[in-house]
């Protein structure tokens, strides 16, 4: 997230906060497409990551990167750690472990996506360079432990650093060495929300593997093909990962505001300070429990709307529908994600042939399946049948509703054409991770600083 909200209106009921989140109810002509990628920072002399501070650190690449933008620099305590482009033109911010992070504007197509990365990525680029910087594309760490890993000076984070060790064993892995391509759409009603994010919701597992690039940890392989998505089962599963109630026939706007609310806050952020809140629910905080503990300790809609970014469920409500299930990758893979997504949901043809797929998928085989995901990519099964079969068929539904939406570029080309990555994909039958996992066995002969050489960005 780029940076956190103010808004001081104050919070009078839970209909309210329902009111809130249906207001992000659009028409069709109005839906967009935010992208957000994130990246590891390394340098190239000698593969080590690059802290905040420092001639060459995060700091000086924000710096030059506003030099070369003119955008706004967001701060912490004094420290940039984030810039904020004019008229919602998107935002860079740092994640805890120092992972570069785009997260785009909204658009109308994918080409229009496609063309924002190649922007951002020539900038960063351009700067990075300079500094003897570059910067890698994969869904986790592959080379240092959390110890080697910096930390960013921001205030949020520090708070969630000492609360994650409470609620769950894989939280500061999850925050300092983990990266993610995330793909943000819109819908129109409460119905058109439930249904985009029941399919989606069943069909994060399957997105999962065809993005699955994470196998290494610490210099060698993990075991697994997605370790980061093996991490979202024990982060804290009160706020993250599978919530098996949103599948249920009734979800709504209030059935996610009575989850959300019941959820321990992290912070709530008054006159440019944090205060941690991690020992009380957003509920409890209605309900008066930090009058007494923080300056102006009544809930307004800037602490609603910040609480919100701290649920991590694999399909994440806000005013909008948030698709957490993949790895960070490279450069196609942040064209291919929204690419599948949206030619999955944004027609109401393919978003009911994606339903009808999966209609016999329970929760409980979705669970299974996620659980089963990490270590065994496209050969998972579900309903008698792998992952590779079923993409097969999710793909085809996607390339359709790409193709019903008719968006093409000046050459003529459909939105279609950023699936190719997963076409391959499926057509070797090897999820990206198993592919880099044949190279560090073979030509790599387990140099992991291989991987640096040749995926960078």
């Amino acid at each position: 997230m780029a940076r956190d909200t103010t808004d001081s209106r104050p919070v009078e009921s839970r209909d309210q906060l329902v009111g809130w989140l249906e207001k992000g109810n659009k028409p069709r002509e109005d839906w967009r497409i935010g992208t957000e990628h994130e990246k590891f920072g390394f340098y190239t002399a000698d593969y080590a990551p690059v802290p905040y501070e420092g001639e060459n650190g995060i700091r000086a690449l924000l710096e030059g990167m506003r030099e070369k933008l003119g955008w706004e620099a967001i701060t912490d305590g004094g420290r940039i750690i984030g810039l904020a482009g004019p008229d919602g033109m998107g935002a860079i911010s740092l994640e805890p472990g120092g992972q570069f992070e785009l997260s785009g504007a909204p658009l109308a197509n994918i080409h229009q996506t496609c063309s924002e990365s190649n922007r951002h990525l020539a900038k960063v680029k351009s700067v990075a360079g300079e500094l003897g910087i570059a910067f890698l594309g994969v869904g986790s760490s592959p080379k240092w432990s959390l110890a080697e890993t910096p930390r960013m000076p921001k205030n949020r984070y520090e708070i969630m650093t000492n609360y994650m060790p409470k609620v769950g064993s894989r939280g500061l892995d999850m925050m300092y060495r983990t990266c993610t391509i995330q793909t943000n759409l819109d819908f129109s009603s409460e119905a058109d929300m439930r249904q985009k994010l029941q399919v989606s919701l069943k069909l994060q597992p399957l997105a999962s593997a065809l993005f699955a690039r994470s196998p290494f940890t610490e210099g060698k392989p993990n075991g697994l093909l997605s370790w980061r998505c093996d991490l979202w089962r024990d982060v804290d599963n009160r706020r993250a990962g599978y919530q098996p109630f949103m599948l249920e026939p009734d979800f709504s706007f209030e059935r996610y505001v009575d989850w959300a609310i019941d959820v321990p806050m992290y912070f709530i952020l008054r006159e440019g300070k944090y205060h941690d809140c991690t020992h009380v629910t957003f509920r409890e905080f209605m309900d008066g429990a930090l009058r007494d503990e923080v300056p102006d300790g009544h809930a307004n809609i800037g602490d609603w709307s910040n609480h919100l970014t701290t649920l991590f469920p694999d399909v994440r409500l806000k005013r909008f529908l948030e698709m957490r299930g993949a790895d960070g990758g490279p450069w196609q893979d942040i064209c291919a994600l929204p690419a599948l997504w949206v030619g999955l949901l944004y027609t109401q043809t393919a978003l009911d042939a994606a339903d009808d797929l999966t209609t016999g998928w329970t929760p409980q085989m979705i669970g299974e399946l996620r659980d089963r995901v990490p270590a065994e990519g496209l050969k998972a099964e579900i309903g008698g049948k792998p992952l590779s079969d079923w993409s097969r068929e999710i793909l085809k539904i996607a390339e359709a509703g790409l193709l019903e939406r008719n968006m093409r570029n000046s050459d003529g080309q459909s939105e279609a054409i950023f699936l190719a990555p997963l076409r391959e994909t499926l057509a070797s039958g090897l999820t990206p991770a198993e592919r880099l996992l044949k190279r560090y066995h073979g030509e790599w002969s387990g140099d992991i600083n291989r991987l640096f050489d040749e995926y960078a960005y």
